[in-house]
């Protein structure tokens, strides 16, 4: 194979990628630059396909120790396309990193849209990035949402207290279990109580259901809809 892995993540992908497709990826990195990134990524997903990254106990305890995110259940593309944001925003500057991660969210598909969003965290500087988050969340594509959304800790640590609550509240709206959210418990507020409660008022006073996980975020117990405590 080409080159020697650079970065752990290259280590998870290795065994789990074809030959052709892992050297494909190496060569990549050893030839990286602002102006041949494009094709890179963009060819990741084809090259490394789309089944999920399941760790091993081995693999999450020496990420664990490495301090290095688990990316459990990440499509192995995605995997891929995180080392080429990483090593790229290695080679640039702060503005330039912006410029170039804007356009991957402009002019990507909607995969290379969420690997960028899964990847947020792990970038130099990464609360530069807030907008391209919010923006994220904002999708109507249910899996660009859940990228940003689940099992990444971004919104948590970068997000303002506003779009924060509106990503929790369209969680509840699309049917995202808010559990998925990390950071939610050192994120919660009066007013995304009072908003979750509004929510849950709502539903009642129309005769739907209510999210099971809402007391995740009220802190209280949701009643069953019809009993004495499920009245609005």
């Amino acid at each position: 194979m080409a080159g020697a892995p650079r970065h752990p993540y290259l280590e998870l992908i290795a065994p789990r990628a074809s030959g052709a497709a892992f050297d494909w990826l190496s060569s990549r990195h050893a030839e990286l630059s602002k102006e041949n990134f494009g094709l890179a990524y963009a060819g990741a997903g084809r090259r490394l396909g789309a089944a999920p990254v399941d760790l091993s106990g081995e693999e999450v305890e020496r990420l664990s120790a490495a301090r290095i995110a688990l990316p459990r259940g990440w499509p192995l593309s995605a995997l891929a396309r995180a080392t080429l944001l990483i090593a790229i925003c290695e080679q640039l500057d702060g503005d330039a990193r912006l410029q170039l991660l804007s356009g991957v969210f402009k002019t990507g598909d909607n995969d290379e849209r969420a690997a960028l969003s899964r990847t947020l965290p792990l970038l130099p500087e990464p609360e530069r990035f807030v907008d391209l988050g919010i923006e994220a969340c904002r999708s109507h594509v249910q899996s660009v949402f859940e990228a940003i959304a689940c099992e990444n800790p971004y919104p948590a640590r970068h997000f303002p207290d506003h779009s924060f609550n509106q990503l929790v509240l369209k969680s509840f709206f699309i049917g995202v279990a808010v559990k998925r959210i990390e950071g939610l418990a050192d994120r919660r507020s009066a007013e995304l109580v009072r908003m979750a409660q509004a929510y849950a008022s709502e539903r009642r006073a129309a005769g739907r259901s209510i999210p099971a996980d809402l007391n995740l975020v009220t802190g209280t117990p949701t009643p069953p809809l019809g009993s004495p405590g499920a009245k609005p």
